[in-house]
């Protein structure tokens, strides 16, 4: 897969860099560099790669150049997207101290838990276990005049992402109803076991940075997600996908939903966990398989999920940093000690929790892991890490998933100087388990590596959006973005 690959965009990040790290540019010069950057990258659309690297500071993006398909599973909803404030006002609730719920089973938890993440600016998702109050509140949300509807679920998010390219054709099994179905692109193909009467709905409350709700004033802005979804949450679809794969034939699989299981019961889960593996199990080892994660709460679960199985049968991970504190909270992993990141999460920890995974549950000469990459994603830059020898062109791909994450969050086609600003820190040490090494960044180069035994590192600062569109799928569309421009290397 994926095996040859032309120059076909150029990313003009170290612009974005060249105008936070050089604020003295006035304005209208920027917007003349920017233009000139731009011309220079349609111009230069389809010449070599390696011409293109010696004209720094663009970065160039190589992708496929064949027709590939992917094939992609499981969980698929609608998201119901508005201020989280305007929900809860019309719902009737007043401003509340915040208090965190491994599961909503109230208005009054649901507004104690939007208060806990938005003060802390972090994203979260949770499951509401009372269908009836779940039903009003999202009647509310939907008929709200400032309400929005979207594709939703992870599954279809990345699926939607990467159906953009008409070369791409996208196999989707989940809950898909009428409203899902008619919002998906032409290029989704949906098998006719996967429809069903009624949409799931999830309810995606966004927040500004420095939006107020009482006395809570949110630092970042971002959502939180919450829904009662018994389709998803026993991955349904599952089986279904899996027995689609011999007609499909994809180049890929993207999973995604296990996150959603946590609404079931825990005699529920354990079972459903068991034949999830063996479903997977079930696809044929030379089609890459990337696990999409998203928030959970329950530790012994998300232990049972790293340990029974499911890491080993992947290729490559995507997670944003409460999923990878999380992750080795419940394996009392590196910095298990840490409760919660302050402010922009460290790139020495980050490293040496990616670093850790990757020995403990990833490919080495004595353990027959399928696991070699993982892509980390968080609100001020990204890195990807892989096992030596199985993945090729990962700057390119650390770069586009921070590309969509600049474009998208400023609904933009390009990344826009004027709109965005520079959070990454500019120096940072490597690993805080070592001897780090400590890098200290340059706008020409964007993109830093390093190695540490037999594990590459590909770091990347994010242009962040100054006042963002939309949050909601971000993660989803940077993870597409990166598989979009990654190489397997077969075995």
């Amino acid at each position: 897969m994926w095996q040859r690959s032309v120059c076909v965009g150029l990313l003009a990040l170290a612009l974005g860099y060249l105008c936070v790290l050089g604020p003295e540019l006035p304005p209208a010069a920027l917007r003349q560099l920017s233009a000139s950057l731009l011309g220079t990258l349609r111009r230069a659309r389809f010449r070599d790669v390696t011409s293109l690297h010696s004209r720094s500071p663009e970065v160039c993006l190589a992708f496929p150049g064949h027709l590939f398909f992917l094939s992609r599973s499981v969980n698929a909803c609608v998201d119901v997207v508005l201020s989280g404030v305007k929900l809860l006002e019309a719902l009737g609730l007043e401003p509340s101290d915040g208090k965190n719920h491994a599961v909503l089973h109230s208005r009054q938890d649901l507004r104690e838990a939007f208060a806990h993440f938005m003060e802390r600016g972090a994203a979260a998702e949770r499951f509401f276990s009372d269908a009836e109050a779940f039903r009003d509140i999202a009647r509310t949300a939907s008929e709200h005049p400032a309400a929005q509807l979207y594709v939703g679920g992870n599954a279809a998010l990345i699926g939607q992402k990467l159906a953009t390219n008409p070369d791409l054709k996208i196999l989707l099994c989940g809950p898909v109803g009428p409203k899902l179905h008619e919002l998906l692109d032409d290029n989704v193909v949906v098998p006719p076991e996967s429809m069903q009467e009624r949409d799931e709905f999830h309810l995606i409350l966004e927040y500004q940075a420095g939006e107020q709700w009482g006395r809570v004033r949110a630092p970042a802005a971002n959502r939180f997600i919450f829904s009662h979804d018994l389709s998803n949450g026993a991955l349904n679809m599952l089986e279904v996908f899996v027995s689609s794969l011999d007609e499909f034939q994809p180049d890929l699989v993207v999973l995604s939903g296990l996150h959603m299981m946590e609404g079931q019961s825990k005699e529920m889960r354990q079972r459903r966990l068991m034949e999830a593996v063996a479903s997977i199990s079930d696809i044929p080892t030379d089609i890459p398989i990337h696990l999409e994660l998203a928030s959970m709460t329950d530790q012994d679960f998300m232990s049972n999920i790293m340990h029974q199985q499911v890491f080993p049968l992947v290729n490559s991970i995507g997670l944003n940093e409460q999923e990878l504190l999380f992750l080795t909270q419940a394996a009392s992993g590196p910095h298990a000690s840490l409760a919660s990141w302050s402010g922009i999460p460290d790139v020495g920890v980050v490293s040496d929790i990616l670093f850790w995974l990757l020995k403990e549950h990833g490919r080495t000469a004595e353990r027959a892991s399928d696991l070699t990459r993982i892509h980390f994603h968080t609100l001020a830059y990204h890195i990807l890490a892989t096992v030596d020898g199985h993945w090729g062109n990962q700057a390119a791909a650390v770069a586009a998933g921070a590309r969509a994450a600049g474009t998208q969050a400023c609904a933009t086609d390009t990344i826009d100087a004027t709109k965005v600003f520079l959070k990454a820190p500019l120096e940072f040490v490597t690993s805080h388990t070592e001897a780090p090494a400590k890098i200290s960044l340059n706008p020409d180069e964007p993109v830093v590596q390093w190695h540490r035994e037999g594990i590459s590192f590909h770091f990347t600062p994010v242009l962040v959006c100054k006042d963002p569109v939309r949050t909601v799928g971000l993660g989803d569309a940077i993870s597409a973005e990166g598989l979009f421009y990654s190489e397997v290397y077969p075995q």
